[in-house]
């Protein structure tokens, strides 16, 4: 296991950790920004396991969940 690894993924569980208050509250970012940082995680997601780095592209897939959890969200608000 590479430490690169370590790093990635330990950065991107604080930022996931992070977006908790924002899914919880009842002020939601622009639909396209939530949508924009869904697609750029789940695509670095991909590189980073094909690069077999399986913590990063695990914890960057969680951001991009989390990421596209808020869009829903929007979206249900502009209804």
């Amino acid at each position: 296991m590479h430490w690169q690894d370590w790093v990635f993924s330990i950065g991107n569980w604080i930022f996931s950790i992070a977006l908790i208050p924002a899914i919880l509250d009842k002020e939601k970012p622009p639909v396209s920004t939530s949508l924009m940082n869904t697609v750029v995680l789940f695509v670095m997601s991909f590189t980073f396991s094909t690069l077999s780095l399986w913590l990063s592209a695990f914890s960057i897939g969680v951001n991009g969940i989390l990421w596209s959890i808020l869009a829903i969200q929007r979206l249900k608000q502009k209804k």
